[in-house]
């Protein structure tokens, strides 16, 4: 099928077709170069400089579509475009996958072993990157829209796969199951902690009580540099999703990672006091 260019695309060799399904993925990979037009992905600029040659290709290879393109033969950057470092231990796995709808999946390295959260399409460099690395021992899945390929990383590496039980259908492979609403400890320095109202099996991991992988049920706001929730993603209930977001206020995390939406970064303190913002909207207690 031939590919259509996006006219809304800035002019120049790179440019994004208009297979894209919005999933936001290549905007938070290349901010400020892909940005968001007429509900799709555009570029906003062309690359000028090596970052931003850095990041038009990690917009290639976060597509779940592979829309983002080149006009001309374009040399990959050396180095690995992706895993993409986050923060210490914390990696961005790229190589999106369009089942689960572009979502971002991650990856901790630890002693006692290595963890996958949520999962990426299977990519032969990507199982290459996380073999060298050590392997998985645990696949973390935060619920049934983000499992992607997770059963195929399961197999190659042997590991463990985790999921709510209301969400287990989407991964009838799954060893481990998180039951009920309480807090579980999956291995040193990981909780599990669900948090319905996205969907009921949804699930929030807390790591290091650094980093919180919120999957669908928290993200950033990059205009108004703040926590959001989707309403018009919410696909159990809004008034559980409100409560689970007010228990999650209890813990301390420093940046947050979600399957969609922005990651964001502030210190502990401002989390908690935006999360517990964040709900007091949602209650209708403070203007949205």
């Amino acid at each position: 099928m031939k590919r259509i260019r996006n006219p809304d695309s800035a002019p120049g060799d790179w440019y994004i077709d208009t297979e894209c399904i919005d999933c936001g993925a290549a905007c938070h990979v290349a901010p400020g170069l892909i940005v968001e037009r007429n509900g799709k992905s555009v570029f906003a600029r062309q690359p000028a400089t090596p970052e931003d040659r850095i990041a038009a290709w990690r917009a290639v290879l976060v597509c779940p579509t592979a829309s983002v393109r080149c006009e001309t033969r374009q040399p990959r950057p050396e180095g690995n475009v992706f895993p993409q470092a986050i923060t210490e231990n914390v990696w961005r796995c790229g190589f999106n996958a369009r089942s689960s709808f572009g979502a971002h999946s991650y990856f901790v390295t630890r002693p006692g072993g290595n963890l996958l959260i949520d999962s990426p399409r299977y990519a032969g460099e990507l199982v290459t990157w996380i073999a060298d690395a050590g392997g998985l021992a645990h696949i973390l899945l935060s619920h049934q829209d983000d499992v992607a390929d997770a059963g195929k990383y399961a197999e190659r590496f042997g590991a463990r796969v985790w999921i709510h039980h209301h969400d287990r259908h989407a991964a009838p492979y799954a060893s481990d199951l998180i039951e009920g609403e309480s807090e579980r400890g999956i291995v040193p320095g990981l909780i599990a902690i669900p948090v319905p109202g996205h969907t009921r099996g949804s699930v929030a991991y807390l790591f290091e009580d650094r980093v919180l992988f919120s999957g669908d049920s928290l993200a950033w706001n990059m205009r108004a540099q703040d926590l959001v929730a989707f309403r018009d993603a919410c696909w159990y209930s809004w008034s559980t999703l409100t409560a689970s977001l007010a228990k999650l206020a209890s813990h301390r995390f420093e940046w947050l990672l979600p399957g969609h939406g922005w990651p964001g970064h502030r210190e502990a303190a401002e989390m908690k006091a935006r999360l517990q913002a964040l709900v007091a909207r949602m209650n209708g207690q403070l203007p949205p």
